[in-house]
């Protein structure tokens, strides 16, 4: 059965604080007729500090699209084989093991894929297939997990390699004043993560199951305007109540599967704001405990779209991951409005030559007020 490997993480070295966040909304909008409202949805989010790809003097001005475009595709590939040499040591596997390259990222275009270019530099088999998926936001950290359980299942003897590539700050857009996207600029940050799924043996959640689910007509509800200036992010206010509606696709998808909702041991879902989690608790009935690392990741590192499942499933591991046999959910929130959904048990024996993680403490942030969230 494919088991989801630990996850590498990487984030960029310039770091904003929730403080300096709001110090900036006071002083590039001090006229704007919502700033009290803009300013509370900010500190509410959760999110103490994000990283940023470049520092925030040079975030804040706009060079053109094609000039973002370039910086974007030379900063993947400066950081992206880093993380993936990590995650294919995570699995014990090595670059002509893969047999699939799922690359996720919504805040950057290139053609070919980075995929590519991969496989040109860094020891993959001509052979190995490859997997873009550029349009389904924060959802994509599920779907590419899903679509490696699908591959795995297909092809048992396979590995997949999953990368996630998100500079959300590249996509900032100085004329864009509307709440939702004054409330984006305080909440989503920069990351990148890669993970293997190994077709058989590895450490990690053992997958069992995949899901899809989409609310019907949500479609306006998280978007990209694309414009001469780039990829402008739009958010519905609706956005917020978004678990309602997605909750129940996770209590059938854990109902078909044979289990209960108080039977899972952990939940691995994407943060998009603190509501979504506070939320998931209320609807699923869980304890608010088990959303800790999403959370820790909220408060650490922002929303840092495709790959919060990845940072979130790393701080799991960190922690000593859980008992074998463990049951467990990973789901990834975003545009359509979307829900990608994974359940699986934990697989705690280490292939050989590949540590056990050390057991270490995930921070867990503080309660949030919960008007403020974004899941894709």
């Amino acid at each position: 059965m494919p088991t989801l490997c630990r996850p590498a993480i990487a984030v960029p070295d310039h770091v904003i604080t929730r403080e300096q966040t709001l110090d900036l909304a006071r002083e590039r909008h001090a006229g704007h007729p919502q700033l009290g409202l803009v300013l509370r949805l900010i500190a509410n989010t959760g999110v103490r500090t994000r990283h940023l790809v470049r520092p925030i003097e040079e975030t804040l001005t706009h060079p053109g699209f094609e000039t973002r475009n370039l910086r974007y595709e030379a900063e993947a590939k400066e950081r992206v084989p880093d993380v993936v040499r990590r995650a294919l040591a995570y699995a014990g596997t090595e670059p002509d093991e893969i047999d699939l390259i799922v690359y996720v990222s919504c805040t950057g275009f290139m053609m070919p894929s980075l995929t590519a270019w991969m496989i040109n530099t860094m020891g993959f088999r001509p052979e190995t297939r490859q997997l873009p998926i550029s349009q389904l936001g924060c959802a994509a950290g599920g779907a590419a997990v899903n679509r490696a359980h699908d591959f795995c299942t297909a092809y048992p003897a396979s590995n997949v390699l999953i990368v996630s590539c998100e500079f959300c700050s590249l996509l900032y857009q100085p004329t864009d004043l509307g709440v939702g996207s004054l409330l984006s600029n305080g909440l989503f940050g920069d990351a990148l993560s890669a993970a293997v799924v190994r077709g058989s043996g590895g450490t990690g959640l053992r997958l069992e199951r995949n899901g899809s689910h989409l609310v019907p007509d949500t479609e306006a509800w998280i978007s990209y305007a694309v414009r001469e200036t780039g990829f402008h992010f739009q958010l519905d206010k609706r956005v917020p109540g978004t678990m309602s509606m997605l909750a129940p696709a996770l209590r059938e998808l854990i109902g078909r599967h044979g289990w209960e909702v108080p039977s899972l041991d952990f939940l691995i879902v994407h943060a998009g704001g603190p509501r979504i989690l506070d939320d998931l608790c209320h609807y699923l009935e869980l304890d608010e405990n088990l959303f800790r690392f999403s959370r820790a990741t909220l408060t650490e590192r922002g929303n840092i779209a495709s790959s919060v499942v990845f940072d979130s499933l790393d701080r799991f591991f960190a922690a000593g991951g859980a008992p074998q046999d463990a049951c467990g959910l990973l789901a990834g929130f975003g545009p359509g409005i979307t829900a990608e959904m994974a359940l699986g048990r934990w697989a705690g024996v280490p292939p050989s030559g590949v540590p056990h993680p050390a057991v270490g403490e995930a921070a867990v942030s503080e309660a949030a007020v919960s008007e403020a969230a974004a899941p894709g």
